[in-house]
């Protein structure tokens, strides 16, 4: 059985390190795909590139990742998915996954975030989607306790399924893995 392939994006930027946590996390499930933003987009919202060209360009941020491909993007988290979807890959991903954002995308927060728009980008066109977030602003966050937690919802979501029309958001704390219920 062919493994799921798995589009990743986000909205910190190609670099983030949430980003790279999450690449390798999904890489234990699936093939994964790297679309996401040549510098940071956060506070984008659902905005997508309207009157200026859309670059993208192949990268190796990190070979040890084992991503099968990553781009980075001169547009917006949005753009990223619709890139990813029309023109970067040669067949529909199995779920979308975005994330690791730096910082709490609850209430209000997830009409403001590129993180979540990028995730409702894809479950605009169909693909079932996660957005992730880490409630710690610091770029040196500790991400090590939200990868056992992601890992066990992507799986359980590609098991089971997301309702169409459903994008999931996750926030986790800022605890220490056992504190988490």
């Amino acid at each position: 059985m062919s493994k799921p392939l798995i589009l990743v994006t986000n909205d910190d930027g190609i670099t983030a390190p949430g980003l790279r946590t999450l690449i390798r996390c999904m890489n234990e499930i699936g093939d994964v795909v790297v679309v996401a933003p040549d510098s940071p987009q956060s506070g984008m919202g659902h905005a997508i590139t309207i009157d200026n060209t859309l670059y993208s360009k192949k990268v190796v941020i990190d070979p040890d990742t084992g991503a099968l491909s990553e781009y980075s993007c001169s547009g917006t988290p949005a753009d990223c998915v619709k890139l990813a979807l029309h023109e970067l890959l040669d067949r529909k991903p199995d779920i979308c996954i975005s994330g690791i954002n730096h910082g709490s995308n609850a209430s209000i927060n997830v009409i403001y975030s590129g993180t979540m728009s990028a995730a409702i980008e894809a479950g605009i066109e169909g693909i079932p989607a996660i957005g992730f977030s880490l409630c710690d602003y610091s770029w040196e966050a500790d991400f090590s306790t939200a990868e056992t937690h992601i890992i066990q919802l992507v799986r359980q979501a590609l098991q089971n399924g997301i309702p169409k029309g459903v994008v999931l958001n996750v926030n986790i704390p800022k605890v220490q893995n056992h504190e988490i219920k």
